[in-house]
């Protein structure tokens, strides 16, 4: 694989066994990064591994599940290895779903599971990540488009992509002094197995078929389409950049249109 300009990094991806997190750790890999796959599942950190090395690229699975402290901790520690760096850090494990206001208990322990993994999940990673984040490191967070407005049903998805919004900007000041920069990025509907379900969700609320759901979704932003999960890597290749040097606290739309601040 020729040199790009992500060569002699080494990355964290978590949630990097399917979807967004897999498309942004190959996209990483194939600038040149050498990419710590971070996965719940030994299986799907090996699928990923290896379609990075048959490309050419670098790559190890690291066990890492965002809502335990122990394994979050180990995980970074294994993803920084041998040198005890991580020039890179995506937080992109998330879990979505309802929690109507007007539920019953069951609401109450979605709530509790989408924040712990959205945003308290997201906290424990930077902040095991700090000590092997250099002078002038990358961090870039997953948000969402429903971190910028309200979506009635999706409290705690919405909440806590909010909040993921609101740790970027007090990590970028925090980190400032030592040219580490630390930005969100916030996709719309992406076509993957999460963004599926919910399209399919809310097509069957609407009484529309899946295909009318889709087209649905597409038609929300002026641009009309689904995002893929590769438009999505392609612009946290971009924060992780020298290229993006002087960008950091942002919350950077990525919709189609639909937002536009």
């Amino acid at each position: 694989m020729p040199e790009g300009r992500l060569s002699g990094k080494t990355a964290l991806v978590t949630g990097a066994g399917k979807g967004i997190g897999r498309a942004i750790a190959l996209r990483l890999a194939a600038e040149g990064a050498h990419v710590a796959v971070g996965v719940r599942r030994e299986s799907d950190g090996a699928a990923v591994v290896a379609e990075i090395a048959s490309a050419g690229g670098s790559a190890q699975a690291v066990l890492l599940d965002v809502v335990d402290p122990a394994s979050v901790a180990t995980g970074v520690e294994r993803a920084a290895r041998p040198d005890r760096r991580l020039d890179i850090l995506v937080n992109n494990a998330g879990v979505g779903g309802p929690s109507p206001f007007d539920g019953d208990v069951r609401s109450d322990e979605a709530w509790a599971e989408i924040l712990d993994v959205n945003l308290t999940g997201t906290w424990r990673v930077c902040r095991a990540a700090r000590p092997f984040l250099p002078d002038g490191g990358r961090i870039v967070n997953i948000s969402s488009v429903t971190g910028r407005f309200g979506v009635a049903g999706m409290a705690a998805y919405s909440a806590s992509k909010h909040g993921v919004i609101g740790l970027t900007r007090t990590l970028a000041l925090e980190l400032a002094p030592r040219k580490i920069t630390v930005n969100a990025v916030c996709p719309g509907w992406v076509d993957t197995e999460m963004g599926r379900t919910g399209i399919v969700r809310m097509g069957k609320a609407l009484e529309k078929s899946v295909e009318e759901a889709f087209q649905l979704a597409g038609k929300m932003a002026p641009l009309g389409e689904v995002l893929s999960p590769p438009e999505v890597a392609g612009l946290v290749a971009w924060l992780a950049s020298p290229e993006a040097r002087n960008m950091t606290g942002q919350a950077v739309v990525l919709d189609g249109g639909q937002v536009m601040p």
